[in-house]
């Protein structure tokens, strides 16, 4: 009787491609945890999961969108950066206010960067894997594309998380409740004095 006839399979093989997704992203997490971002290669998850690292490029693309996935960062740098590096220069304060407030005024994504932030704040590890995260692959990159140096850039992310913070999470109004242009037009000249 074949091993397909008794319903088992070979060695190194995964059951299907939803379970072996899965055991990818465990053993992401668990290399993230421990290593942090930086120190967790595509290799190194590919021989935790006991898998081929052709596969693990197969289901995410690159170890950002792993760790995007396997920490269920809401949001995706190669996505979200071109969107705001493709404006004009003078453009840009205004391209990112309008990013931020498109991603934290969806609820789904705002759930999610909280429980990211509240994890960063309470553990060190978190916080760490957060940082190497942000400082490689959107703070760096966004400095390099855009040539704005990476305190400037930092500067303006960090206005912006208070400026969410202070909306959606404390709700202090009046800007709770300010309209979108109406922030914009009031962050977007601080913004480009950051970055312009």
């Amino acid at each position: 009787m074949t091993e397909a006839a008794r319903g088992t399979r070979g060695p190194g093989r995964r059951p299907g491609p939803t379970e072996t997704r899965e055991a990818i992203l465990a053993r992401a997490r668990e290399l993230f945890a421990e290593k942090g971002y930086d120190g967790a290669s595509l290799r190194a998850i590919a021989r935790a999961a006991g898998v081929d690292p052709a596969l693990v490029h197969h289901f995410f693309g690159n170890k950002e969108g792993v760790f995007v996935e396997a920490m269920r960062f809401p949001v995706e740098p190669s996505v979200l950066l071109p969107r705001i590096l493709a404006a004009p220069r003078d453009e840009l304060g205004e391209t990112m206010v309008r990013s931020f407030l498109l991603v934290w005024g969806d609820a789904e994504r705002r759930a999610r960067l909280l429980a990211m932030l509240r994890s960063a704040m309470t553990n060190e590890r978190v916080a760490a894997m957060t940082r190497e995260f942000l400082t490689s692959a959107l703070f760096g990159r966004a400095g390099e594309v855009s040539g704005v140096p990476p305190l400037k850039v930092q500067a303006a992310v960090g206005h912006m998380i208070g400026v969410m913070i202070l909306r959606y999470v404390l709700a202090v109004e009046p800007l709770a409740s300010a309209s979108e242009d109406e922030l914009v037009r009031l962050l977007a000249p601080a913004l480009q004095g950051y970055l312009g």
